[in-house]
């Protein structure tokens, strides 16, 4: 699995590091089991920052002006319009 992986979606990725943490925490995960389940999360933690930048990326190239030429912002997910 890598983190350009196109077939493993953000939701999915996050779907399955969710439930690697969950198992983690549980506190019933044999050593050898808990580090590989570690370095999968570690992978699918990629993937999602990996998706959430090219979302970023396609958000900023997106955003125009009014007179139609392209500006490139910082997209900011705490600003409310």
């Amino acid at each position: 699995m890598e983190a350009s992986d196109p077939k493993l979606s953000f939701e999915i990725a996050l779907g399955k590091l969710e439930s690697i943490v969950e198992s983690m925490e549980s506190g019933e995960v044999p050593l050898a089991e808990l580090l590989a389940k570690f370095e999968e999360g570690t992978l699918l933690l990629k993937v999602c920052e990996t998706r959430l930048k090219n979302a970023e990326m396609k958000i900023e190239q997106l955003k125009k002006q009014k007179d139609g030429s392209s500006t490139f912002e910082k997209f900011d997910a705490s600003r409310e319009d």
